[in-house]
């Protein structure tokens, strides 16, 4: 049988990065094993692109904390690796007088998070940045920028590898058995001993957990981000990124326009509850998913408080008129005819008892496994820094057990 130091569960963004952080400060046999036939996949793969700044954050939350190291991480790898980014800044408009009160807080987090360079644009200004959008107000965030994070984690692979470290693709995690003082790993494809396993599952993340005998205390709720696209004649509508003032009482921020590193501009996403874990369709259904979803007593109580925003959410994505005038508030001279449709993510919603959404990230420890059970934007520009974060821990793991 083999054997490893450390085994972690998933090969997206937070994964690689967590197994790339443990191999740079200490030599260690390490494995990752990953369902499918490649890294990042699901939710790293189908990422708008977006190096968040640290704005929306609580500040000393560990959303701020590590958005912020990690950002500025993420910018220094992409430098040294060749990897193609943009840090391009962003604009959040206000539209009326009451996002502008909405807008006043998040500058004030934004400068209680230390983002330099921020600046308050007025309506007269606005165009000078984005001469296509409608607005009263605006927050000008010069830190923001864009990049493909599927070849960022791909990178982080392969500096694993080249550190000795083992991708284990289309192997899909079944079993943990504890033996002796050490960890049996099944997979549909092989059996190791591992000392220390950590859960990076994303989607499936409180699944492992369970399997691993661990209450996670959460269920993940997956939820849909479809994205529209500017035709190519239209692209010039939008020179960086666009976002609304988000609603403080929803984990998401709302569509918005942003321009991609590797060329054209997407709308969206909105945020459709999802009848599967991989729900990348309105047609994609799982009984398995949904039966556990709606036999969770914190998913009946979401509802019941969110129920109103998640329908007007359904009707926007059966309707693109109602997409497209949500998208005008920011752009008015959009039209259905400017946009087409594009793909989608599916974003890992972990849910409490008690039916509130979890914002900020959540891992959960043993003395043996460390399961990452919330991982939310701004997760993939905060890789490099939750990565070492949970490398840490799993480091001084390994030594008290060598002890």
């Amino acid at each position: 049988m083999k054997h490893f130091d450390i085994t972690i569960v998933g090969a997206g963004i937070v994964g690689t990065a967590t197994a790339m952080s443990i191999l740079n400060k200490k030599k260690l046999s390490l494995s990752i094993v990953e369902t499918e036939k490649e890294p990042a996949l699901h939710q790293t793969g189908n990422n708008s692109g977006v190096i968040h700044s640290g704005l929306y954050y609580k500040p000393c939350s560990l959303k701020a904390q590590n958005c912020i190291n990690g950002r500025n991480k993420l910018y220094n790898f992409c430098k040294v690796n060749n990897i193609k980014f943009e840090q391009c800044g962003k604009i959040v408009v206000a539209t009326n007088d009451q996002e502008i009160l909405a807008l006043n807080e998040l500058e004030k987090r934004g400068v209680a998070n230390g983002l330099k360079g921020l600046k308050r644009i007025n309506k007269n200004e606005i165009n000078e940045y984005e001469p296509n959008v409608n607005g009263i107000d605006c927050l000008y965030v010069p830190e923001t920028g864009i990049v493909d994070y599927k070849q960022v984690a791909n990178k982080y692979a392969e500096e694993i590898i080249n550190n000795g470290g083992n991708l284990f693709t289309k192997n899909k995690f079944q079993k943990l058995i504890r033996k002796n003082n050490e960890l049996v790993v099944q997979t549909n494809e092989m059996e190791f001993s591992t000392k220390i396993l950590i859960n990076c599952g994303g989607l499936y993340s409180d699944r492992v957990a369970s399997i691993c005998g661990v209450d996670p205390e959460i269920k993940i709720i997956p939820f849909r981000g479809e994205y529209y696209e500017l035709k190519k004649d239209k692209t010039s509508l939008v020179k960086n990124l666009i976002y609304p003032v988000p609603d403080p009482q929803f984990p998401f921020l709302g569509v918005h326009f942003t321009r991609m590193v590797n060329g054209g501009i997407e709308a969206g996403p909105n945020a459709v509850l999802a009848l599967k874990r991989e729900g990348y369709s309105l047609k994609d259904f799982s009984i398995t998913d949904v039966s556990e979803m709606f036999t969770y007593p914190g998913f009946w109580k979401m509802a019941a408080k969110h129920y109103k925003k998640e329908l007007y959410e359904l009707y926007r994505s059966l309707s693109k008129k109602a997409f497209v005038k949500a998208l005008n508030k920011l752009i008015p001279s959009l039209t259905e005819y400017d946009i087409v449709r594009a793909g989608s993510g599916v974003r890992a919603q972990a849910l409490d008892k008690n039916g509130k959404l979890i914002d900020d990230f959540f891992i959960k420890q043993t003395s043996k496994t460390i399961h990452v059970l919330n991982a939310p934007s701004p997760a993939a520009t905060a890789s490099i820094s939750i990565g070492e974060y949970i490398a840490n821990i799993a480091i001084n793991r390994i030594d008290e057990l060598n002890d």
